[in-house]
């Protein structure tokens, strides 16, 4: 059984602290009239920035999702009650991006779980304790989210711009989306979706314990393959309304049928190396015996192989848009490409060229800290990967990366952390009961 140390409790409940102090000082500090606003950008200026008048002439992609007031209603101060709006989404946004990133590492390791079961996979059984200790995070991190999600869809924050009546009212297009953008179905929803995927969860672990219980049958194992089996078909359906609701609609005017993919390769290859991160600290403290390094170089294959899916989706999306130039569409890389240049191709090199260079190498997946590093870079690369899917629709130009980003980074990291190990704790490391655990001890590549 698996103890977990005072020192990595006390570790998270430390981020958690200091995460949300930060947070909320990321509240308090934001400005709250637009006069606020001017004192802080000419200090700015007056410091060498210059960054927020260089974008008053603001993009329409920026007035078309907050639904701002024009020049002609309020003169010179149309631009300043933009930042304005911005800046008071900033700590909206961080704290969403965070949740959403740790949710979906949890959500892509439940989906994997289910992969396994319904492949009826022998070399992974032995990985199957570190798999249901990181979906208990689902639990927290869902309702967490959902009520970020209520809040917003019933507009107490202005992170979705078509759940505001006042800009849904001067847009057509919006208006002819209402019928799936409006808060009641968002909510419902949401409910939907979280309700299937922890209710898939709990009977899966239920299953997996009781078939500790009765080794000497496989009733439990065909029972968990059944469910498998139909949770993968409503979680590939859900997933991609998830992404369409949860992210694609922070753009309502921009549409991709590529993006429920593309959320699901990155919610996936996050899930994989967080499996092989835990599994390998595991290891270094004297757990997980049965582990071998076949068992990590498969990991460090799939970290590898969906890197490359992740990349061929990213590109697929870009490509296609910015090759048929249609102006509405070609917006969302505009935004990006302008205002946030670093993130967007840093984003790129963390998530494909880094990864491609590291792992690509047979030997390499088998050295654990040559893992460990190719885990980590792929993580953050992902964590900014949502941050550009996000951010540009709700902060636009005035983004930076302060106390409310990391804050939230911090918040959302040590309560992953406190609630993955304490489940470590709740069952042995090993599920002894699977049929097809003797397979899996033995595995070699």
């Amino acid at each position: 059984m698996y103890t977990l140390s005072n020192r990595l409790r006390l570790f998270s409940i430390i981020l958690m602290v200091v995460g949300g102090i930060g947070l909320v000082s990321g509240f308090l500090t934001t400005p709250g009239t637009v006069e606020e606003v001017k004192e802080m950008m000419a200090a700015h200026d007056a410091h060498g920035g210059g960054h927020g008048e260089s974008h008053a002439e603001e993009s329409g992609h920026g007035d078309q999702s907050h639904g701002e007031a024009t020049v002609d209603e309020h003169g010179g101060d149309a631009h300043y009650e933009h930042v304005l709006h911005q800046l008071q989404n900033k700590p909206w946004a961080s704290l969403y991006v965070a949740a959403f990133f740790f949710f979906m590492i949890a959500l892509g390791v439940l989906a994997f779980y289910a992969i396994q079961f319904a492949a009826q996979a022998g070399w992974s059984p032995v990985l199957f304790r570190v798999m249901e200790a990181i979906t208990a995070y689902l639990v927290p991190g869902g309702i967490i989210l959902f009520v970020i999600l209520a809040l917003s869809g019933f507009h107490v924050n202005h992170l979705f711009v078509w759940a505001d009546p006042k800009v849904v009212e001067h847009d057509a297009l919006i208006q002819g989306k209402s019928g799936w953008l409006n808060g009641t179905g968002f909510i419902i929803r949401a409910a939907i979706f979280l309700g299937g995927w922890l209710l898939y969860r709990h009977f899966a672990i239920k299953y997996s314990r009781l078939q500790d219980e009765d080794a000497a049958g496989n009733k439990w194992y065909k029972k968990s393959f059944k469910i498998s089996a139909g949770f993968l078909v409503f979680f590939i359906y859900t997933e991609s309304m998830m992404s369409w609701d949860w992210i694609m609609s922070f753009d309502p005017h921009w549409f991709s049928t590529l993006f429920g993919w593309y959320v699901f390769a990155s919610l996936f290859v996050s899930g994989i190396t967080t499996i092989a991160l835990i599994t390998i600290y595991l290891k270094s403290k004297g757990y997980m015996e049965f582990v071998n390094n076949s068992h990590i170089h498969d990991l460090a294959k799939f970290m590898f192989g969906i890197s490359i899916f992740w990349t061929y989706l990213w590109f697929s999306q870009f490509m296609l848009i910015w090759y048929s130039n249609i102006p509405e569409e070609v917006t969302y890389f505009i935004t990006r490409i302008e205002d946030y240049k670093l993130p967007f191709f840093g984003m790129l090199v963390m998530n494909f060229i880094f990864p491609l260079l590291v792992l690509m190498n047979s030997d390499f997946k088998r050295v654990n800290w040559f893992v460990v590093m190719a885990g980590v870079v792929i993580l953050c690369g992902h964590y900014i990967d949502v941050y550009n899917m996000i951010m540009p629709a709700t902060v636009g130009e005035s983004w930076f990366i302060g106390v409310s980003e990391i804050s939230a980074v911090l918040l959302f990291l040590g309560l992953f952390l406190f609630v993955v190990f304490r489940a470590l704790t709740k069952a042995p490391l090993l599920a002894k009961g699977n049929p097809y655990i003797e397979e899996s001890k033995h595995f070699h590549y």
